[in-house]
């Protein structure tokens, strides 16, 4: 197997940066197995390989020994500044600890493996990365003959906590385990995004990268920044500074839309309304428009502003309304004065359910996950089930334009009765 059958750029195809000599010749009688080049195996750890790379362009894989580092975690965080998105990147190290493994592994390190090397154990991590690298991105390079169909579906709350990420993450998680089909979940929520959080994940800088770097965004980049939750289903988020502007033109976002059409099935983007607003591109490619709402004046008037912006600027969308967190109680507006009020139907009802929540939390799982059978967690498989029923083409937003949605608006005044005039 040679490495360079897969070289999609014109860097070099493998570098090791390894700190003893007995570590070095494992590497060196490997690499000469698969026929690799064994031009770049350098004696000093993952220090010399970021003084080394912070003037050279990275491998496409890159082996790195951890074995000198006192803090591994953010010595590869080190790394990961100097190295070119797509850089498959295999650890090796002397610590035994599965939360450092863990913790690696969600950082977008490959493969982490354990002091003293054998042959046997890297001539097994070297050939996983070469699959991994060459492994065809669609199933038309499977040999099926026609593209796969991908669904992607955005999920917007009308209101902060109104339960959008619940929804987006339990979506992301049956389309994964239920239907076993490769997704993305998308957290656009940069600074406050809990998208990873309900996973029990930490959310990586894959995000952040991607914004800082548009133009790197390729397949690679997927494979590397994306944290994986499960078999099926990688997370990508980011959990910016509070300080820190967000600063993009939202390019990457675009890019990153283009490549989940091509290394998965479904996509799930979990959307803040400010999102929508002002990077209106980021449906150009969805097919399902989920609207998470609650039935309050507040929640109608955003639901029918939003559906009319909808209407305007994404009529390829299906749109979906979801009424999350019903309660058994009165509601501040009926279902029926809702429904006049936005002039459509709600789709899906979700009753409140705290203790099915609570426990979800408690497990690090969303709430699909933990509530399969829960009245609750039977309403999201529903609409799941109706977003993976969707083929090809979307239908449009129905009938509504910008003149009935302000009509819409103004009935939702009238509920108001004397209230609006005071």
């Amino acid at each position: 197997m040679s490495a360079s059958t897969g070289n999609k750029s014109d860097r070099d195809s493998f570098a090791a940066y390894v700190c003893d000599q007995p570590t070095m010749d494992i590497v060196r009688t490997v690499i000469s197995d698969l026929n690799i080049s064994e031009d770049n195996i350098n004696l000093g750890g993952l220090r010399n390989a970021v003084q080394s790379l912070s003037v050279s362009a990275s491998p496409t894989i890159l082996l790195v020994d951890l074995s000198e580092c006192a803090d591994p975690l953010s010595d590869i965080n080190a790394l990961a500044e100097v190295c070119e998105p797509g850089t498959m990147v295999v650890a090796m190290g002397q610590v035994n600890d599965v939360r450092l493994y863990r913790e690696l592994i969600a950082s977008g390190i490959q493969d982490y493996l354990l002091k003293p090397l054998s042959e046997q154990m890297l001539r097994e991590a070297m050939v996983s990365a070469l699959a991994v690298f060459n492994a065809p991105r669609n199933s038309a390079a499977n040999g099926g003959g026609t593209e796969r169909t991908h669904v992607s579906t955005a999920v917007v709350g009308t209101r902060g906590g109104v339960g959008a990420t619940t929804i987006a993450s339990s979506l992301a998680w049956f389309f994964s385990e239920e239907r076993k089909l490769p997704t993305a979940l998308l957290d656009l929520d940069v600074h406050f995004g809990t998208g990873a959080l309900v996973m029990d994940l930490e959310p990586g800088r894959g995000l952040t990268d991607a914004m800082d770097n548009p133009s790197r965004i390729d397949g690679l980049f997927i494979e590397r920044a994306m944290v994986r939750a499960n078999e099926n289903l990688s997370v990508l988020s980011a959990e910016a500074a509070i300080g820190t502007p967000l600063m993009t033109d939202g390019s990457a976002f675009v890019r990153l839309s283009e490549e989940f059409r091509q290394a998965f099935d479904m996509t799930v983007i979990d959307l803040p309304r400010n999102m929508l607003i002002n990077f209106p591109h980021v449906l150009a490619e969805t097919n399902a428009f989920v609207l998470v709402t609650e039935l309050t004046l507040a929640s109608a008037r955003d639901a029918i502003r939003i559906l009319s912006w909808v209407t305007s600027n994404a009529q390829h969308v299906t749109p979906f309304i979801v009424c999350n967190k019903m309660p058994a109680y009165q509601t501040e507006i009926t279902r029926k004065d809702f429904e006049a009020s936005i002039e459509r139907k709600i789709d899906i009802v979700i009753a409140e359910d705290a203790k099915a929540a609570v426990n979800a939390a408690k497990q690090g799982e969303t709430f699909i996950e933990a509530n399969r059978n829960s009245k609750a967690g039977g309403a999201i498989v529903d609409l799941a089930d109706r977003i993976y029923a969707m083929s090809g083409g979307a239908e449009p937003v129905s009938g509504k334009s910008e003149k009935s949605a302000l009509k819409g608006m103004f009935d939702l005044r009238a509920l108001l009765g004397t209230k609006q005039k005071a």
